[in-house]
């Protein structure tokens, strides 16, 4: 009797070992998921802080505003601003800002979009000019 008992521990030890092996590796899975939550957690908390931290950075253009930028280059753009009743044309670069034109009336809102699609036919033939030079 005692034989057939040490039989049977020996026989239940072996598989009780990868019991112990699968808890540890869910608990290390468990771990590294946790783990990259909290990386996740971080980074988005981190973009939203530094969001916020500009808003705040930024002066309140109460005056001044910029109603429509066009960038004419790599690092040159021409800056359409609101000054009270007036607008003004500027061109900015690296090398600095340069006023084109002050308009003395505002331009008149641009009108809004259709709300109609783009039928495929359209963008066929806007691509079809796009590729053959006029």
């Amino acid at each position: 009797m005692i034989a057939s008992l040490q039989a049977a521990a020996a026989s239940a030890a072996p598989s009780a070992a990868p019991a112990v092996a699968n808890a540890g590796g869910a608990g290390e899975l468990l771990r590294v998921v946790l783990s990259l939550a909290a990386v996740v957690v971080m980074i988005l908390a981190v973009g939203w802080l530094t969001r916020r931290m500009q808003a705040r950075v930024r002066p309140g253009g109460q005056r001044v505003r910029c109603v429509e930028t066009l960038a004419v280059g790599m690092k040159e753009r021409v800056l359409l601003l609101e000054v009270g009743d007036r607008q003004l044309v500027v061109g900015a670069s690296p090398s600095g800002l340069r006023t084109l034109l002050v308009l003395d009336e505002p331009l008149p809102a641009p009108k809004s979009p259709t709300d109609a699609p783009i039928s495929p036919l359209n963008f066929r033939d806007a691509l079809a000019r796009w590729r053959k030079p006029q």
